[in-house]
């Protein structure tokens, strides 16, 4: 059975409500690639900067950085899994007669796109009913899916990859659940590790939160989590990157420091600036081979109109 993560849903459900103020049309300004972009940073993927990440192989290795997921794996409620293997037409191994006795099962799932190590689209968070590109709600979000800004649309993501590591910046194997990120831990890990940060990259953390909590402690690992403010996101927007990530499943602190608003590094990247966000990130495999620059490799499942899809990406080093 899903294990429901209430309080998560309470925070989020309080922060949105905060962060949902008014959005007036004067306050928006077209995409930097034109008033009828769909796909934002992922114009920032270009044959040269392919080129470039493929030279970051060195050891010829790949480690997966999605997590496994199931009916247990915590989420957002109401989301979850449900996976059913099938027999159809042939139930109980019944054969049937391809000139032989073929046997074979297949699956069935129920499922929410928005389940573990994913990619937020730019169609799914906005404020005021306001999304990337001067978009309204209501023009592009039928429950059908959507008409614009699906990740069907997102071109694979390729290029290189940077991890910034705040759990070794702070001295621990794991920062706290609401531990906050500012942009001067940031800034200062930046410096100390030697990370230097391009336009077009896709820039990681690491916290160690899914390593320490994720098997050991899964209620606590989805009710809460460290992240970053917005003051970071602000600062990775002015750098142009194509995605920004973390191994944590919001990317944002939960819960918010008193008076700030939950959740909106996910408006300062997606609806702002047109920039992915990619959570569950398991990049501390990654980071205990020595590596914290690779190449990224994303193609994501193209389920029409999809707001969000479960992710694998692939880390080549």
């Amino acid at each position: 059975m899903f294990r429901s993560i209430r309080a998560a849903g309470a925070l989020i459900t309080l922060g949105l409500a905060a962060a949902a103020a008014p959005a007036l049309a004067q306050d928006c300004a077209p995409s930097q690639w034109g008033a009828e972009d769909e796909i934002g940073s992922a114009n920032l993927v270009t044959a040269e900067r392919v080129k470039m990440a493929a030279q970051l192989i060195k050891q010829g290795k790949t480690t997966p950085l999605g997590i496994v997921i199931d009916a247990n794996t915590p989420a957002y409620p109401p989301r979850g899994v449900n996976l059913q293997v099938v027999q159809p037409n042939h139930t109980g191994g019944r054969a049937i007669d391809l000139g032989y006795e073929a046997t074979a099962n297949d699956d069935l799932a129920q499922i929410w796109f928005g389940v573990g190590s994913q990619l937020d689209g730019l169609g799914h968070f906005g404020v005021g009913g306001a999304f990337y590109n001067c978009n309204d709600w209501a023009d592009f979000a039928p429950i059908t899916g959507l008409t614009k800004m699906g990740t069907h649309n997102v071109p694979p993501l390729v290029g290189r990859a940077v991890i910034i590591d705040m759990a070794a910046h702070a001295g621990v194997e794991f920062l706290e659940g609401g531990h906050a990120i500012p942009l001067s831990d940031v800034q200062e890990a930046i410096e100390q590790q030697g990370v230097e940060i391009r336009e077009g990259d896709i820039v990681l953390f690491h916290t160690g939160w899914t390593e320490a909590k994720l098997e050991s402690a899964p209620q606590e690992w989805g009710s809460t989590e460290p992240g970053i403010l917005p003051d970071v996101a602000e600062f990775l927007a002015e750098q142009n990157v194509m995605a920004v990530g973390a191994d944590t499943w919001g990317l944002d602190v939960v819960p918010a420091p008193e008076g700030g608003k939950l959740f909106f590094a996910h408006a300062v990247l997606l609806k702002d600036n047109g920039i992915y966000i990619l959570e569950t990130m398991n990049v501390g495999p990654v980071l205990d081979n020595g590596v914290n620059e690779f190449m990224f490799v994303l193609g994501q499942a193209r389920v029409r109109g999809a707001v969000q899809m479960i992710i694998n990406p692939v880390a080549l080093y």
